[in-house]
């Protein structure tokens, strides 16, 4: 890959803040006109100095992703992102990869090239598995308890497989976002869901996110959800306990999300191409 504004960067955190808001802008999260928030914000958000979020704002106004108004006001530029039209018959991704890695930037991307559905895991079914974990006497942010993945998780992935087909069946494309560890270390789970994905009269692709621990660290610090609280306040336990070299069990694609990898989105604009290469007679 060409070095560009970002790769020029002289530090590594100033080059994961600026590609982390790429990525933001170029899945949408960030939308053309938005305010961004202050350095300061931007800067607390990656537990950084203001110094540093200033260094790689600079890249991304030189890239025109991000207009300078003030010192103090800068303004998200998009609208010469106009998503290219890539030519894909609807098919099933599902998009799997540990937390922070970049599966909801990489689904909204996806989404926007080809006008399929997107399904993210926590947006379906947040709202009732924190519910749920409070009934059951857990914190509505625990993940990680026996409580949450033996009686919760199994009816979280259930819901959201479901409205996956009930998409598909539609002869809607979908992009399905979610951890996947246990199911694509699952050839059975994966055998199962390609032959209901088949019944429903769609393909199945498999996609898993490789991300440093680093750029995982800047995501999940970013979002700042109540449910990474616990996966904060232990990370260096919980990245020991990742399997960096771990893939799925059948074939699949890998979309490489670290910190000197190429943008997310053109990533996906060759995964689709790759698609639709394989699905010319």
């Amino acid at each position: 890959m060409a070095d560009g504004p970002i790769e020029a960067l002289s530090g590594a955190l100033q080059q994961r803040i600026a590609r982390d808001i790429q990525n933001q802008i170029e899945a949408g999260v960030l939308r053309d006109g938005e305010v961004m928030p202050s350095t300061r914000q931007l800067a607390e958000q990656a537990n950084a100095s203001v110094w540093t979020v200033n260094e790689a704002m600079k890249a991304l106004a030189e890239m025109g992703l991000v207009e300078n108004q003030s010192r103090s006001r800068r303004i998200v530029r998009s609208a010469h992102l106009a998503p290219k039209s890539v030519k894909v018959p609807p098919r099933a991704l599902l998009i799997g990869g540990y937390a922070g890695s970049g599966k909801t930037e990489l689904g909204r991307i996806l989404t926007r090239l080809t006008g399929w559905m997107i399904i993210d895991k926590d947006t379906t079914t947040r709202p009732v598995v924190e519910v749920a974990l409070e009934a059951l006497g857990s914190e509505s942010s625990d993940r990680e308890s026996e409580t949450y993945l033996s009686k919760v998780r199994p009816r979280e992935y259930e819901a959201l497989m479901s409205t996956a087909h009930e998409n598909a069946s539609c002869g809607v494309g979908a992009v399905i976002t979610a951890p996947f560890i246990r199911e694509f270390s699952d050839a059975s789970w994966l055998a199962r869901e390609q032959d209901r994905f088949a019944d429903d009269g769609l393909p199945m692709t498999v996609v898993w996110i490789d991300c440093d621990a680093d750029t995982m660290l800047t995501y999940v610090r970013r979002r700042g959800a109540a449910r990474d609280a616990h996966k904060l306040a232990t990370w260096e336990k919980y990245i020991d306990g990742i399997d960096f070299d771990f893939r799925p069990g059948v074939d699949h694609h890998v979309i490489d999300n670290s910190l000197s990898a190429e943008p997310l989105r053109a990533q996906a604009e060759r995964l689709l191409a790759t698609l639709a290469e394989q699905e010319t007679p």
